[in-house]
């Protein structure tokens, strides 16, 4: 879900103000501590027991009570198996210090307090229309497990009937901690201070629903975007995992519920949340549990983060996992602006109300003569010396939320509202529930209507309400809120992978007798947007994938996502940004996800689990802090780039007159007997690139045949420096088959 920038700001110094062990004792507050062990001493079998393992994990609580006689004692609060050996304990400040000082202890770190990143997607991915499309190939899910880390569940919700399901798989060992479970529905656990697993927010519904949602005829929010709602896995099964509570998501939470959900089988984990700064990955609970998992053959889709357009905002950037960015459906709930110089311009809202006579009525923006820069927000006090009763009022995005602005006019008397995106959010709108006539307008719309304003001192507008409207063809587009690259993290690796649609996304919403708002219409479903909403569209897309394909790994799964990415809109043109500019790859990553195309990519770009380990020890992580990960011993003698991990993009930083040479495998999953030639090929002024296949060409006569080649980019000496930053992109052919990997580079 979104946030505010303010609210951005205030957990960014608190989490600061935590990531720091002191030893002055001034602070003896107890804490959560996550506390991260080497593997013990008699090997990983010890570990197999439940109580040698805790036995284990309460010896270093014991030691550091004996070392504190006088304070508090510490408290177990979780123990780890699968996702971390570990356990979260807590302890003052100077306990945690003296505890990473134990032998057998890697690291031990105070939690960090994570947050949520928040019908007709099936169609608009040809998941329902394509008649061979993905729901053909991989019955729609059947056999898959989804879990979802996020704000509960709420059973009993039409999204999660059960007609039709076969029981879960044998291999589930999860459990419902509540009653509704059902065959869709399999489990139900909270980690949140023994609460119920029922969803109070509704956003936990919200994105398992559409995941892996059952079909629900006739959801609409306010009579708005009526239709089927439907998961992209519909008979993929569903558990839920609750690690967050109404202020936010607490890492020792999310990394039991992650542990959970490895040892209970799923599949699939769907993980719409994160931290709004960089952790490095052995103190990131969602990197290092994502690694267990992917060891254990479970993939992973994570939210990229809402902190757009801003540069180096994506978060859950670890390689192993999916990072998924935010873009646009092909559908409005469009409220149109008339001015009184017959101009029409468009925007959104869900409140579309009958009733409303479509008159032209005097536009009043109160920030048009003020010296107060509030006033233009349309804040408590902006109408204390203008009369807007009956009038339709112009007001600025930002300080207070659009519905409030809606509110605040409405109880002054006004007919209707305007709010015009400021220049950073562009053209990215949002249909919300309004509680007065209203339309959510992008930057250009708003400038044109105070263009209007400047040009007669007797402006009119009115409010015209169109309703639903699907198909439209400038779609996808990205969401200004959608979190961009370069990664702080790991910058030679490029972020967010893919992207997928994430706003004004219907699907189930947690209270089904929520009757607020104008239409006093039940809140069975809920419109909402976010990187939040983008995540489980990928986790149900890789639920069908892995149907579909039950020996692909996580690897080759996220390779097949982002090879076959799409960069274009439904009319053949370039997806555009929030500014309307064609899309970069730090907003984009590989492009918009397609599904049909994604489950015959040709060639795929596999990755092992231990081949990270040396892409980790050259991020300059000490062996400790390697094992941290990767759960095993670790030596660094090997390390490489972050530009040789055999990964579908290539990250490169280039000085005048530098080469630089990556080796890519590719295995092939497309046809025996296949040759695969470059069909083009995209690069700044200035660079060129070399590939050396030993024929020019990659032939792949098997089926899982694996073949390397080498990509050396080169930068010319002479080259004239335009900008810090360059992009391209090269596509190998085969047929039907078009394997795209993007390149992004840094000029030094």
């Amino acid at each position: 879900m979104m946030k505010t920038i303010s609210f951005f700001m205030l957990m960014m110094i608190t989490y600061a103000s935590f990531n720091v062990l002191t030893t002055n004792g001034a602070n003896d507050e107890l804490k959560t501590y996550i506390v991260h062990l080497d593997s013990h001493p008699q090997g990983q079998q010890y570990l197999v027991s439940d109580a040698k393992l805790n036995e284990w994990y309460d010896s270093f609580l014991l030691k550091i009570a004996l070392k504190f006689p006088s304070s508090d004692k510490p408290t177990m609060v979780f123990s780890y198996r699968h996702a971390v050996t570990g356990f979260a304990a807590k302890m003052s400040q100077a306990q945690a210090t003296a505890m990473a000082n134990l032998s057998g202890v890697l690291n031990v770190w105070p939690e960090s307090i994570y947050h949520l990143h928040t019908t007709r997607s099936p169609e608009f991915l040809g998941l329902r229309t394509s008649p061979n499309g993905l729901w053909t190939h991989s019955n729609k899910g059947k056999g898959v497990i989804i879990g979802l880390i996020d704000t509960g569940i709420t059973p009993g919700h039409p999204s999660f009937n059960d007609d039709g399901m076969p029981p879960p798989p044998q291999k589930w060992k999860g459990k419902c901690e509540i009653e509704g479970c059902n065959n869709k529905l399999i489990g139900m656990r909270s980690f949140v201070n023994g609460s119920s697993p029922k969803d109070v927010e509704g956003h936990g519904t919200h994105t398992s629903s559409t995941a892996a949602g059952s079909s629900v005829d006739n959801a609409n929010v306010y009579e708005q975007a009526n239709g089927t709602a439907s998961g992209m896995a519909p008979l993929a099964h569903l558990a839920m995992y609750k690690v967050c509570m109404p202020l936010g998501c607490a890492g020792s939470a999310i990394l039991a519920g992650l542990d959970a959900a490895i040892e209970d089988g799923v599949d699939v984990i769907s993980v719409s949340l994160g931290s709004f700064i960089a952790f490095p990955f052995y103190k990131d609970p969602i990197a290092i549990a994502g690694f267990s998992a992917v060891q254990k053959g479970v993939f992973i889709s994570c939210s990229a983060g809402n902190s757009g357009p801003i540069p180096s905002s994506v978060t859950n950037d670890a390689p192993w996992l999916l990072t998924v960015g935010a873009s646009t459906q092909d559908r409005r709930i469009r409220t149109s602006v008339w001015l009184g110089n017959k101009v029409l311009v468009n925007g959104e809202s869900l409140y579309q109300p009958k009733d409303f006579e479509q008159k032209p009525r005097p536009l009043v923006y109160p920030g048009q003569h003020s010296d107060d820069e509030k006033v233009k927000y349309c804040v408590p006090g902006s109408f204390k010396n203008i009369d807007v009763n009956d009038k339709i009022v112009f007001c600025d995005w930002g300080q207070i939320s659009d519905i409030k602005k809606g509110q605040i006019v409405k109880e002054a008397g006004g007919a209707g509202v305007i709010i015009a995106n400021d220049e950073i959010q562009g053209q990215s709108t949002a249909a919300y529930k309004h509680v007065i006539p209203a339309s959510n307008v992008g930057y250009k719309e708003g400038v044109e209507i105070k263009k209007y304003l400047n040009s007669t001192s007797s402006p009119f507008a009115t409010l015209l309400f169109f309703g639903t409207v699907d198909g439209l063809k400038t779609n996808p587009q990205m969401a200004s809120f959608s979190s961009r690259g370069p990664s702080i993290i790991t910058p030679g690796i490029l972020k967010p992978d893919v992207t997928g649609p994430g706003v004004n996304i219907i699907a189930a919403w947690a209270d089904s007798n929520d009757t607020s708002g104008p239409s006093g219409g039940k809140g069975m479903f809920e419109v909402i947007r976010g990187t939040s909403m983008s995540c489980p569209h990928l986790a149900g897309v890789s639920a069908l994938l892995k149907s579909d394909h039950p020996d692909w790994s996580p690897a080759a799964i996220k390779s097949a996502i982002m090879t076959t990415a799409s960069q274009v809109d439904r009319n053949g043109v370039a997806i555009v940004d929030e500014r309307d500019h064609p899309a970069d790859v730090l907003a984009i990553g590989s492009g918009h996800v397609n599904p049909p195309k994604a489950t015959d990519p040709g060639l795929i770009f596999d990755i092992q689990p231990d081949d990270y380990i040396p892409y980790l020890c050259g991020l300059g992580y000490t062996p400790k802090q390697v094992e941290a990960i990767v759960r095993k011993p670790v030596s660094c003698s090997k390390t490489i780039q972050e530009g040789e991990l055999n990964i579908p993009s290539f990250t490169v930083s280039l000085k005048k007159g530098e080469r630089k040479t990556y080796s890519r495998t590719v295995t092939n999953v497309g046809k025996p007997d296949s040759i695969y030639t470059i069909r083009d090929k995209s690069l700044p002024h200035g660079v060129s690139i070399e590939i050396e296949t030993g024929t020019k060409e990659l032939e792949v006569k098997e089926m899982y045949e694996k073949i390397t080649y080498n990509v050396t980019f080169i930068r010319d000496v002479n080259d004239e420096e335009k900008g810090q930053f360059g992009q391209g992109h090269m596509t190998w052919e085969c047929g039907k088959y078009l394997v795209r990997t993007p390149f992004f580079f840094k000029f030094e």
